[in-house]
């Protein structure tokens, strides 16, 4: 049996364009910007001959949707399709553990572990552009969500370019324990009309301190932050509450929300804020980490 590791994306920034603009074309997709980086917590896939099913445990198994629609299934599939020959049938057991429809691309990050997995154990041949073009068809977090690096995306996601130089980062990562659907969040946005520019704003080669970066972050935006207060109220407490506490540089929601994040100076001050949030809302999900990757 072979396992791979899934870890959390986080959207330090996330500028959305309008529909049928930038690189997106005419097709009704958001062009996109963001800075990506993943946690060192996740998921963990493992892979061995069986019968094409994915068995899933962990805290989050319940969540899971139907198993025709699972991300994994969907990545082996498009891996089969590029490589133009049948595979002999894998089972993939899938240990669960970042809350679903959460925004921190735990599906793509699934995916792209599965890919991984299939691509080294049954065709090493399989280029990396290759694997990467087979993660992109999944969906905007995919190319990015396939190899677990910080990057720069842009297009529909499927561009990616590499980050600036990075501090070591401490966060906490908080989900009220409400799935946010990416769909009605989109929604939202279009019906408020407020999409944001896509041109890859100016930052330096790198950062030198977690500080330098907040401050950095704080003069960008994640463009679905307030569609994704709006479908889900209790997002915008989480939101609150971390940005009321002493402890944070920046608070912002990731991706199309459920989880939000905040930025740390150090790995004593995540943990305080961590403690201290799971005190006060015992029923959130709440986990201290870092974030940069590729993680092991």
């Amino acid at each position: 049996m072979a396992e791979a590791f899934a870890p959390a994306k986080v959207n330090l920034f996330l500028h959305v364009g309008g529909p049928n603009s930038g690189s997106a074309g005419g097709d009704g997709y958001h062009p996109i910007c963001s800075l990506m980086v993943f946690a060192d917590l996740g998921d963990r896939i493992s892979v061995k001959p069986g019968e094409g099913r994915v068995s899933v445990t962990g805290p989050f198994a319940g969540a899971v949707g139907r198993e025709s629609d699972n991300l994994i299934l969907r990545a082996v599939r498009a891996f089969v399709a590029e490589l133009g020959r049948p595979m002999e049938e894998l089972a993939f057991s899938l240990d669960k553990q970042l809350p679903v429809a959460a925004g921190l691309g735990g599906g793509s990050s699934d995916a792209g572990a599965a890919l991984r997995l299939i691509r080294d154990v049954f065709a090493p041949g399989f280029d990396d552009a290759r694997l990467e073009a087979c993660a992109a068809s999944l969906g905007a977090d995919g190319a990015a969500c396939l190899w677990g690096r910080p990057v720069m995306a842009e297009g529909r996601g499927e561009r990616l370019s590499p980050a600036p130089g990075l501090p070591e980062l401490h966060a906490v990562l908080v989900n009220p324990g409400v799935p946010v659907s990416t769909p009605s969040v989109y929604r939202a946005l279009d019906a408020a009309g407020r999409f944001g520019d896509v041109t890859p704003p100016r930052m330096p080669e790198a950062f030198e301190s977690p500080q330098e970066l907040a401050a950095w972050l704080a003069t960008q935006s994640n463009d679905l932050e307030a569609p994704a207060i709006t479908v889900a109220p209790e997002v915008g407490a989480v939101l609150a509450t971390l940005r009321d506490e002493p402890e944070t540089l920046l608070a912002r929601v990731s991706g199309s929300g459920g989880t939000c994040f905040a930025l740390c100076a150090d790995d004593i001050s995540a943990e305080g804020l961590a403690e201290r949030i799971e005190a006060m809302e015992p029923r959130w999900w709440v986990r201290r980490c870092r974030l940069g990757g590729p993680w092991g």
